[in-house]
């Protein structure tokens, strides 16, 4: 478990080092509304397949 906690404190020192704070936060909610996208096509997807399977 040690190995873990400093692996995650050296990222986490590595990515205040190369990047810009406005830059992480930008690309922090750029991956959530790939996320989110992603989720709500897949719920659309399944709403659609189950009104297809019980109008048959």
């Amino acid at each position: 478990m040690k190995n873990i906690r400093a692996y995650v404190m050296t990222l986490l020192v590595l990515l205040t080092f190369t990047m810009s704070s406005c830059e992480l936060v930008g690309d922090i909610f750029e991956a959530g509304m790939w996320t989110a996208l992603i989720i709500i096509v897949l719920i659309v997807v399944l709403i659609s397949w189950l009104f297809r399977k019980f109008r048959r």
